[in-house]
């Protein structure tokens, strides 16, 4: 099961409070302004700043 569009439009970044979106394989959740991949394991988005993974 994937996030519901209510959900993922009410979460925002927990760094910068901006927009994140679905990853093109629906595994994560990216924040453009701080280029930060936030996990989503078993169909959880982990919202953790500590955990989120750095973009190049």
């Amino acid at each position: 099961m994937a996030i519901s569009k209510e959900l993922l439009d009410i979460l925002a970044c927990p760094k910068c409070k901006g927009d994140i979106h679905l990853n093109e394989r629906e595994d994560g959740l990216i924040c453009d302004n701080c280029k930060l991949l936030y996990e989503i394991k078993d169909d959880i988005p982990i919202m953790l700043i500590d955990e989120a993974k750095k973009l190049d």
